[in-house]
């Protein structure tokens, strides 16, 4: 088959036509086009940087093919080694790259380091895809021109109601990173535990690391700042930012029982939920846990929260500090306490030159456009979507329907969250597409996330379960744009990944054969009415 007939027919299997094997690149590329010929990758296979910028690239590929293979394909000498990655001096989307495969060499060339890694990850999912490899493996000539739709592709883990620990955060950035995902948002505070260690207050970790959301008496469980600068840096070599999340005001239970003298109180469902406002020392505090925070995290984007503070702010009213400082202001009731709250510590972000990310409560708070990212999570007010875009502001999406992961992904299920009935299964998220949620110029929308959310998420069989597939549906919506996907097509690729899983020894949820997979349960927390 020559080289246009070959174009045409993957253009015919862009538009629902099947083939025996489909290519196993998940997100789909842009454009492939499949050549005459194969690659042979055998024992002989060497990798050659054509520039030093490129080396550690190199060196993960080479790492990366001894983990799948357990041989060490070593350095070529020059541009003739067999497979070379270059920088193409040439302006481009980031993130874009171009991957070639010839009978004799395969050359991997984009405009950035993080073009040349996302066509690394291409070709070890083609190898991956193309069997065992016994004394060499064969994979189609062809040529890939690929970019991504979204410059935020991200995913959110809870570590304050279950934490999970440095491998399994390190095996997430992995399966991360095959996939073209970018973005590493970190839950690390909230009302069960505290799990980052701040050195000039460790009461926040030896206290409020104390517990889970199912077992409030469970032995303090945290990260110290080792921890995290060795995931920081495992992220970065995979070009993942790991943005930090330090909630306030609400969600302060576990730091305000470690530090009580700085609560806001709380209600009967929340207690202690909030920090106290009305107190000039809470905001030196908090100033000084964000300063740790900032030097841990290059991503130079603290996540601050801002969201549900009504659940447990109903002392605020009796509170005299609180009231005084209502009278100093001018501020008429709570919600404006709330939004003076975010202000001033979003100034203490901004004062070590870095930017704020909020939940979609803060759209009205009066941030600055340029230093603020607004998260927009309540698909049920879409109201608040179309005000961050109306505003300017850098916006992620990662809307409950159908990008939270703790809901179940199919009717059967029991032990997650469902809304109104609706739950998030695999296809849901492969067709996510903010023309879904509004009609204004989405020109400031940075792009999309998950978030897994861990209240009924105890252990990593549960973890697994509600991660895997649909981890590769998120990729495939952030990189592919809607009228380029293919429900059959993607199906048949989960298919091929599903054995990737298997081998990984992950507990991974089945959608084409449930009763193989069955839902692992879920110690409940009764009532289970948890709040996001």
């Amino acid at each position: 088959m020559n080289k246009v007939l070959c174009t045409i027919f993957l253009g015919l299997l862009g538009l629902g036509l099947r083939a025996q094997a489909p290519l196993a690149i998940i997100p789909y590329p842009k454009q492939v086009t499949v050549q005459t010929g194969t690659f042979t990758f055998d024992q002989n296979t060497t990798v050659f940087a054509l520039s030093e910028e490129l080396q550690s690239q190199q060196q993960y590929l080479r790492h990366s093919l001894f983990q799948l293979y357990g041989l060490n394909f070593y350095p070529g000498k020059d541009k003739k080694a067999t497979i070379v990655l270059k920088l193409s001096g040439k302006p481009g989307v980031k993130g874009a790259y171009q991957l070639t495969v010839n009978p004799l060499q395969i050359v991997i060339e984009a405009p950035t380091g993080n073009g040349v890694f996302n066509g690394i990850q291409s070709l070890l999912q083609l190898l991956r895809g193309a069997g065992e490899f016994k004394n060499s493996l064969k994979i189609p000539s062809l040529l890939i021109k690929d970019e991504p739709l979204y410059q935020w592709r991200g995913f959110m883990l809870d570590e304050s109601r279950h934490f999970f620990g440095k491998k399994k955060v390190k095996a997430l950035l992995d399966w991360m990173a095959l996939y073209k995902l970018n973005r590493f948002h970190w839950h690390l505070t909230d009302e069960p535990a505290w799990r980052l260690a701040i050195k000039k207050y460790p009461m926040l970790t030896l206290i409020g690391g104390i517990g889970t959301y199912t077992d409030p008496n469970e032995p303090a469980q945290y990260y110290s700042q080792a921890d995290v600068q060795e995931i920081v840096a495992y992220a970065a070599t995979r070009f993942i930012e790991v943005i930090p999340e330090i909630d306030m005001p609400g969600h302060a239970t576990a730091a305000n029982r470690a530090y009580p003298a700085f609560t806001g109180g709380g209600s009967k469902d929340h207690p202690e939920f909030t920090f106290n406002p009305g107190k000039e020392k809470t905001y030196a505090y908090l100033a000084n846990i964000l300063q740790e925070t900032q030097l841990l995290f290059p991503s130079n984007l603290i996540h601050l929260g801002g969201d549900e503070v009504s659940f447990g702010n109903e002392k605020w009213n009796a509170d005299s500090g609180i009231t005084a400082l209502k009278q100093q202001h001018g501020l008429a009731n709570n919600l404006a306490v709330e939004r003076y709250f975010m202000k001033r510590m979003a100034d203490s972000v901004f004062a070590m030159q870095g930017k704020v990310a909020v939940w979609d409560e803060m759209v009205d708070a009066g941030l600055p456009v340029e230093n603020t990212v607004i998260f927009w999570w309540r698909h049920d007010k879409p109201i608040q979507l179309e005000q961050a875009l109306d505003k300017g502001y850098a916006t992620v999406l990662c809307p409950r329907l159908p990008l939270y992961f703790d809901f179940v992904q199919d009717k059967s299920h029991q032990h997650g969250r469902k809304w109104d009935g609706k739950f998030n299964d695999l296809l849901a998220v492969y067709h996510f597409d903010v023309a879904a949620f509004t009609s204004k110029p989405t020109t400031t929308v940075l792009g999309l996330q998950a978030n897994l959310w861990t209240e009924t998420v105890q252990n990593e069989q549960r973890f697994d379960y509600l991660v895997f597939p649909r981890l590769a549906a998120l990729a495939a919506a952030a990189w592919t744009a809607p009228a380029a996907r293919n429900d059959e097509q993607f199906l048949d690729q989960v298919k091929i990944h599903i054995d990737w899983y298997k081998k990984a020894g992950l507990n991974f949820y089945n959608p084409f054969n449930p009763i193989q997979t069955p839902e692992p349960a879920s110690k409940r927390r009764l009532p289970l009415n948890y709040k996001d």
